[in-house]
């Protein structure tokens, strides 16, 4: 029968070390309120450690603080403090390796080098946590949340902010990302390099160095998620590169310099997303076949699609453009008159930055009138025929 062993300052058991010594199997250690040494502490059965309100478990700076090699090991209500950092080691506040059924919850981990870093594990569940970190560059910063090789994790509700990415999944599959906050990170909120069939719901990414960034990676599925003010020379709200047969719906792109960039991607559906206020809302690079956008609102960006070549495999249908010139005689809701999203301008922008300084201009306007009624340069196939006349709620 699992017992409890409680640990303070004032009681025989004064040390989390000596506590986890004395534990048995799916035993649960109590940890008083107060600060006590963690370094390198290796967990090798089944355990829940609960600190309650004030407790503080310092690394002193040398290593990791708590390492989970086992299964079934439960971290709730810490706070983690001084984690060792190095350029030859992955230090991480808590490291989690070849386990299943871990569940970290309500735990505030700061300014460590990476926060979370989970290895070959699956089924595990981290909720709740914050990982403020205060680096400034990307070659001395690790991750928020990081995980790589694993399946089947819940990542759910936590907050991240100033790590290189908020959160990282190489070779994760099966997972849920959902209803984290990533803000102020040097990279990404969330990166995934070669993860499959896995959803990110309902996330808040604001002010990385850019949102959201998807590559080599299938089976994706992207809702409600909040891409805000990733605004910078080569930032980002969404990055997609080389995915396929993925989903982006429902999402908010907010004032970002980009809300999406896509470059080689295939069969990806992206709808009822809202663009506004973006300098460029979609931006297609080469290589992106049979991808459908539809009912999506592009509201006040600067540009709504840029492309930069006459290339066109993919389908643009009952949208909402706010720029759209056209009329709706019989009343229906669906502009009597196709609509060409793709100004001339932007394959200048394209190909010679510079000449943004000339955006505004009545010559720019001039010769997107031009492009848009004989298109020699943008594709001529690439037109919304049926753009809605209102916006979609």
């Amino acid at each position: 029968m699992a017992g409890t062993i409680h640990l303070s300052h004032s009681s025989r058991i004064s040390s989390l070390e000596k506590a986890v010594e004395l534990a048995e199997a799916s035993d649960t250690i109590q940890i008083k309120a107060g600060t006590y040494k963690s370094v390198n502490l290796e967990l090798k059965k089944p355990l829940t450690i609960i600190g309650e309100a004030g407790v503080v478990l310092d690394g002193n700076n040398e290593g990791y603080i708590l390492r989970i090699l086992c299964n079934d090991v439960r971290l709730k209500g810490l706070k983690l403090i001084n984690a060792g950092k190095s350029y030859t080691r992955d230090y991480a506040a808590i490291y989690i390796s070849h386990s299943s059924n871990f569940h970290i919850d309500q735990i505030e981990i700061v300014d460590p080098f990476f926060g979370i870093l989970i290895e070959k594990s699956s089924n595990g569940r981290v909720q709740h946590v914050k990982v403020f970190g205060t680096s400034k560059q990307e070659d001395d910063a690790g991750n928020g949340i990081h995980a790589w090789h694993c399946s089947n994790l819940n990542i759910h509700a936590n907050e991240i902010q100033g790590m290189r990415d908020g959160i990282y999944l190489e070779f994760v599959d099966d997972s849920l990302i959902d209803k984290n906050k990533a803000v102020g990170n040097i990279r990404y909120g969330l990166h995934f390099m070669f993860s499959n069939h896995d959803r990110y719901h309902n996330n808040h990414f604001k002010n990385n160095g850019a949102g959201v960034a998807v590559m080599f990676s299938k089976f994706i599925e992207m809702r409600n998620n909040e891409f805000l003010e990733n605004w910078g020379t080569s930032s980002y709200g969404l990055l997609l590169k080389e995915i396929y047969d993925a989903e982006v719906k429902d999402n908010l792109f907010y004032q970002n310099t980009t809300a999406v960039f896509i470059d080689g991607t295939t069969r990806l559906k992206y709808a009822g997303n809202t663009f506004k206020l973006n300098g460029w809302a979609i931006r297609v690079s080469g290589g992106c076949y049979e991808n459908e956008i539809t009912a999506n609102n592009f509201i006040s960006n600067s540009f709504d699609v840029s492309y930069n070549s006459r290339v066109n495999d993919n389908t643009v249908n009952g949208n909402f453009w706010s720029e759209y010139g056209g009329y709706d005689l019989d009343r229906d809701g669906v502009g009597d008159v196709p609509h060409r999203p793709v100004k001339l301008f932007s394959y200048i922008v394209n190909r010679t930055p510079e000449t943004i300084v000339m955006m505004r201009s009545l010559f720019v306007d001039l010769i997107n009138f031009s492009e848009r009624i004989t298109p020699v340069f943008t594709p001529d196939n690439l037109m919304d025929e049926t753009p809605a006349m209102n916006p979609f709620p």
